[in-house]
């Protein structure tokens, strides 16, 4: 809703009058109850929309009017009306949604808010610029397609969508008023948007009109001439029609048929579309004269439709059977084109009353809602039904109906956001930032190091929502990061985005990547505590046969750290037929040491963590008896213990992780220096839960070393919040202290 101040507008007395008047007018279906609240949301409305005008010029209080007058023709329910009413209270009042809720309850402040958010998406769409003559066809269209089906996908409510398009019509309806822009680019949003939506819904008397109005300025000259030829032959045409209704009764007579015969108003937007489309002259359409025959059930239709063919001769390849084959929004009814009185073609439709009732209204038939009752099951089934198939596609054969069903099928699983330009990206539901950026450009992924929603900066990891703008944030010179491969940190949705950060790493240069892998070895073999291993015997445990393609995989990615882990500490177990003496000697009853350790064989004893491994739960653990520092725990594949003498073997211990509530480890963070460093890692503990018992920090040279001891509760919370601070902006690493 666009509106401008106008200083020569009626009076706030006149527009209660006039507000009056059409109540008394409009009203006479709706219970007293309905009619209080409708006159209560003009009440609230009126003194808002004084003074202001729609860009039409019309008075914005008179548009809204109008557009409720559209839905009550159509038997909508008080609560669209209603906020139909509202539509504009957004715009003028503050607080208006706790201001609504509490006036007029939580359903009709929704529907205000749907429309509010439909509004918006199409500033930031920027229809004209889809319009520019620069654009390529088919960008424009998959535009217009993905534009329609974010409006949809962002309604909770589908008569969020009957408003604005009656609202639309209403603006259409007053269109000469506003300036040539103005016009043409109202009715593209409207031809190319709008009235789709409409013919998807079924609803057709909004969209004959839509698209009528619509190309009345976009083809003013062609509209004219065409409006001209229909209107020099409207008398004659009139009297065919009535000749022709006056027979056709008779003849549902004579056969015992009950039934209604009208005419059938052809609009100029499908008279037009027919002569571009089949290269036609006015002269040569069929179905300038229609006429429409409604009955009571199916096979009346077909018994019609033989009494129509026996009394005028076929025109062959003009007859459609949307009834046993219906359209894909359900449209169901026989056409047939004959050669009738004075051998005139002529146009005939046949369909059942409830055919018929759908056809017009489509979902707004069927919406009722009855106050404070119970939801209608079959009612809830046929919209989740018209949510399921709506597809944007311009109209095709039925033999396409089964392909747009599987797409629309899709369209539930879609989440629809908006580049910074305006243009509509779909994507698949639980997306991220960095789901959209590869979207858009495979490089521009990789370069990702931050992104922007609605103008706010967002983890990388953010699902995004339906009609958000989005902007993505990138270095010069990026590559991705190995963490949004990690599936339990959630920054990849979309299986295809996924292939293409593993197919970066996996194909860099292969001495790069074995020397990382290298790297990630040798740093899980210091933790362990292990000196001389043999490595290719951990690559052959994991199906590699030559170390360095194991080390490569490691770089790339394909071998995760705790495959690594496990793969070390199953070599460097003893084994069981190795001349030394058992780990565990003996067994008692044991009890949690002050370190949550359980030692076996011995009382309560002072126990503490090796300094060489700093072993963590769930490693695999042993205990040495000191002489006077009580138990040392230390990893099972710590290098002490596999040196120990023979004669000192007998002071290691069989111990195991007790039931503790957490462990102190130590960690480091290297980051450039910047304001607010150390309280985003802080505020980053806070939220995974994480208490930090000791804290230094050094900053030299603009770079910061912060070291922390932090309490966790086993490895895989450790491993979790390293990768979460190596996503914080301007961290090097972060890695546990050995």
């Amino acid at each position: 809703m666009i509106s401008v101040h106008n200083p020569t507008s009626t009076l706030l007395a006149s527009n209660e009058s006039n507000v009056a008047s059409w109540i008394e007018s409009s009203m006479k279906r709706f219970s007293t109850t309905e009619v209080e609240l409708i006159r209560h949301a003009c009440d609230l409305a009126t003194p808002l929309y004084s003074g202001h005008v729609e860009l039409t010029g019309a008075p914005l209080l008179q548009h809204a009017l109008g557009a409720a007058t559209i839905l009550i023709d159509m038997n909508m329910d008080v609560e669209t009306i209603a906020a139909t009413i509202l539509h504009a209270v957004p715009e003028y009042l503050g607080d208006w949604r706790a201001t609504l809720g509490t006036r007029f309850g939580a359903n009709i402040a929704g529907l205000v808010e749907g429309i509010s958010r439909m509004e918006q998406i199409q500033e930031f769409s920027e229809i004209e610029g889809l319009h520019s003559p620069d654009r390529k066809n088919s960008d424009h269209a998959q535009q217009i397609e993905s534009l329609r089906r974010m409006l949809l996908a962002m309604v909770q409510d589908i008569r969020v969508v009957l408003i604005k398009l009656a609202e639309r019509t209403q603006t259409l309806r007053r269109l000469s008023g506003a300036s040539p822009d103005q016009q043409k680019r109202i009715a593209q949003e409207s031809q190319g948007i709008f009235a789709p939506l409409a013919n998807r819904l079924g609803v057709w008397q909004i969209k004959w009109e839509l698209e009528d109005l619509s190309l009345r300025y976009l083809e003013p000259q062609l509209y004219k001439d065409v409006a001209k030829m229909l209107d020099e032959r409207r008398v004659d045409r009139e009297q065919y029609i009535i000749d022709v209704v006056s027979q056709l009764k008779y003849e549902l007579g004579q056969a015992d048929i009950k039934g209604d015969v009208s005419g059938r108003p052809k609009h100029i937007y499908s008279i037009i579309k027919k002569m571009k489309s089949k290269h036609l002259d006015f002269s040569e359409l069929y179905d300038v004269r229609a006429v429409r025959i409604l009955v009571d059930d199916i096979k009346d239709c077909y018994a019609v439709l033989g009494l129509i063919h026996n009394l005028w001769q076929p025109i062959p390849g003009e007859f459609d059977d949307y009834i046993a084959r219906p359209k894909s929004n359900n449209y169901r009814s026989l056409h047939t084109a004959v050669s009738g009185p004075r051998g005139l073609a002529l146009e005939v439709q046949i369909r059942t009353f409830d055919m018929h009732q759908h056809s017009e209204l489509g979902v707004a038939a069927h919406w009722r809602y009855k106050e404070g009752g119970k939801s209608d099951t079959k009612f809830d089934e046929k919209v989740a039904w018209l949510r399921q198939i709506l597809a944007w596609k311009d109209e095709v054969s039925d033999s396409g109906d089964l392909l747009e069903q599987f797409k629309s099928e899709l369209f539930q699983d879609k989440v629809y956001v908006l580049t910074p330009q305006g243009k509509v990206i779909d994507l698949p539901k639980g997306a991220t930032p960095i789901d959209f950026a590869y979207t858009l450009h495979t490089d521009l992924g990789h370069r990702t190091r931050g992104a922007k929603v609605n103008g706010s900066i967002v983890p990388l990891n953010t699902k995004l929502q339906n009609g958000q703008r989005v902007e993505i944030l990138t270095s010069k010179y990026g590559s991705p990061s190995r963490d949004w491969l990690n599936t339990t940190l959630g920054f990849l949705q979309s299986p295809s985005v996924r292939a293409k950060v593993r197919h970066w790493f996996k194909y860099q240069h292969f001495d790069e990547n074995v020397a990382q892998g290298r790297a990630r070895l040798d740093r899980e073999l210091h933790r362990a505590g292990v000196g001389a291993i043999n490595q290719e015997k951990i690559a052959q445990k994991l199906q590699f046969q030559k170390l360095e393609d194991f080390l490569a995989a490691i770089g790339r990615g394909d071998v995760s750290e705790h495959q690594v882990v496990l793969a070390i500490q199953a070599e460097a177990a003893p084994r069981p037929d190795e001349a030394t003496r058992p780990l565990t000697p003996r067994r008692i009853t044991a009890s949690p040491s002050q370190t949550g350790v359980v030692v076996e064989g011995v009382g309560n004893l002072q126990t503490s963590t090796a300094k060489c491994c700093k072993p963590v739960p769930p490693d695999v653990i042993v205990g040495y008896l000191t002489c006077d520092h009580g138990v040392t725990i230390h990893r099972r594949a710590c290098a002490f213990i596999a040196r120990l003498p023979e004669g000192r073997r007998n002071r290691v211990l069989s111990v195991q992780w007790g039931q503790q509530d957490s462990t102190v480890v130590d960690i480091e963070v290297e980051a450039h220096d910047r304001q607010g460093l150390l309280r985003d890692i802080s505020d980053l503990f806070v939220r995974e839960k994480i208490n930090a018992t000791k804290a230094n920090t050094m900053s030299r040279n603009n770079l910061a070393l912060m070291q922390f001891s932090i309490e966790i509760l086993d490895i895989e919370q450790l491993s979790r919040l390293l990768a979460l601070i190596q996503q914080v902006p301007n961290v090097i690493a972060a890695r546990q202290r050995v």
